[in-house]
């Protein structure tokens, strides 16, 4: 990097990146000036955002004090076979431009990777995606220049300078960059206010979101309007452990990405993520031109809630199958191959009739049986295979309302939830051979089952004609339970309670 000379011309060139997918990737900003038409030509796949830089550099550097070079000036952004995007090689550009027309100091700008829009007036504007940058500065060794982000995250061993206005820089690059500030904490962070406590009558329910939440297993609550499905859903994140710092660096990345808030996952809160059932593909999974991810993405170490599971498009859910047992989802285009992280706690909410009020106990249910048998067929398919446990929820009585009653909190939960993730990984680890629970193959034995409990499925089984696959679903809810007791093999009343939570559609499997 830096002065080199070429075909008795100066070539001055900087470190950059731009954003491909969740990851910031490394360009090398190359500036010729030369004699001919004055202007600026940009090559290098660059998009329509890039190509407008020209525009705003001239303005900048006027508005700053600077002269604009009467050369033809070639910025070549390197390398390139890799389309380039976004405003954030504003800044890099303008730098090389001013050091390759002596306008600026050249020392210290070899070891600076540059980020920022440029304003008219040569003030340098934030982007999306400073985490990412930031990583990428890491693992190059050198230090992020870019200016001063609402929100700043500081992730160790990265040297963060920022750069307000253009000006400066004549003093040079160590003299006119200062450190990242950290902006005060907020005194609250989102959603930390919401308390299991505060659900009145569904003991039933929080046991099986206890159970889900220890087991990583996808649970689905059915029930009619005003029963509480989204109360409990939006409180989820409330009992999950904490989030571990790797999955946390990867969902802050993403978020900065997309250019979302990133308040609660600093202060700690995993994601939540609910979106609306007319949600299309791409935005689901990710995609769009260019590549950004999607709301399973954006959901990664946290909760994806899909309300109305009903009222969403058969394809739209089809494309969870394959990120939710890989963890991770892979967009192929022309240009490449994206892959995004894509590990979530999934709930799911539906009512259980088009009208809402099948099975309730106070209000009637409207709907003709055949109407009630196509939206079931809804929720059945591949992807409810991906679903452990189901929950019916129902309205609480109304003077347990009034009374203010109370029953488990969060915090009661939580350690439930700890509890048996903890016994599942020192059980896991004692084995030779480890059995991965989650998978939809497999032996029985692998659960360990003592002979009660295999009796009693064998039962169930038969009494209720479970096929293979909802036998091993059963026995994944029930070895979760018996985790969460801190028992060893799998016992009758285990396998009894992982019964009350198996979905009705595993009695016509």
């Amino acid at each position: 990097m830096g002065q080199r000379a070429m075909s008795g011309y100066g070539v001055f060139a900087v470190h950059a990146a731009c954003v491909r997918g969740v990851e910031a990737v490394p360009v090398t900003v190359e500036v010729s000036m030369a004699d001919g038409l004055p202007g600026i030509s940009i090559v290098g796949m660059a998009d329509s955002s890039v190509l407008e830089a020209r525009g705003r550099i001239r303005c900048a550097l006027r508005s700053a004090g600077y002269s604009v070079p009467r050369k033809s000036i070639t910025v070549n952004l390197a390398p390139g076979d890799m389309r380039k995007t976004g405003s954030g090689l504003d800044l890099p550009i303008a730098v090389a431009i001013l050091a390759a027309s002596h306008q600026i100091p050249a020392r210290g700008i070899d070891r600076c990777l540059f980020v920022g829009e440029l304003a008219l007036d040569g003030s340098v504007c934030p982007v999306r995606g400073e985490v990412a940058y930031q990583m990428l500065a890491r693992e190059r060794g050198l230090a992020l220049v870019s200016p001063q982000a609402d929100t700043h995250v500081h992730i160790e061993g990265i040297e963060h300078g920022c750069l307000a206005h253009l000006g400066p820089l004549r003093a040079g690059i160590d003299e006119a960059v200062s450190a990242a500030r950290q902006p005060p904490e907020s005194s609250t962070a989102p959603d930390e206010t919401l308390d299991f406590s505060d659900v009145v009558g569904q003991e039933v329910a929080k046991r099986g979101m206890v159970i889900a939440a220890a087991g990583e297993l996808g649970l689905l609550m059915v029930g009619s309007p005003g029963s509480g499905k989204t109360m409990l859903a939006r409180r989820m994140t409330s009992i999950l452990p904490a989030i571990d710092e790797r999955a946390r660096q990867e969902a802050l990345c993403i978020h900065s990405v997309c250019g979302e808030d990133l308040r609660g996952l600093l202060a700690g809160t995993r994601p939540f993520r609910s979106p609306h059932h007319s949600i299309s593909a791409a935005g689901l999974v990710g995609g769009g031109r260019p590549v950004r991810p999607g709301e399973i993405s954006l959901a990664h170490g946290g909760v994806l809630f899909l309300d109305e599971l009903s009222e969403f498009p058969s394809n739209v859910l089809q494309t969870l199958r394959q990120p939710m047992e890989a963890g991770s989802v892979r967009i192929v285009r022309v240009e490449g191959a994206y892959t995004f992280p894509a590990r979530f706690q999934l709930l799911a909410a539906s009512n259980p009739c088009p009208c809402g009020y099948l099975g309730d106990r106070e209000v009637p249910c409207t709907c003709a049986p055949s109407a009630i048998q196509r939206y079931r067929a809804k929720l059945a398919g591949p992807l409810a295979d991906r679903i452990d446990i189901s929950i019916d929820v129902f309205r609480p009585d109304p003077e347990a309302i009034v009374r203010g009653a109370q029953g488990m909190g969060s915090a009661e939960m939580r350690a439930l939830v700890e509890a048996g993730r903890a016994y599942r990984r020192s059980r896991e680890s004692a084995h030779a051979a480890c059995h991965d629970i989650r998978g939809t193959d497999g032996a029985i034995a692998a659960f360990d089952l003592d002979e009660d409990a295999g009796e009693t499925l064998v039962a169930l089984a038969r009494g209720s004609h479970l096929t293979g696959r909802a036998m091993i679903r059963l026995c994944r809810i029930a070895r979760t339970i018996a985790d969460i007791a801190q028992e060893a093999l799998v016992r009758r009343d285990h396998i009894l309670e992982a019964s009350m939570f198996r979905r009705s559609s595993d009695d016509e499997a």
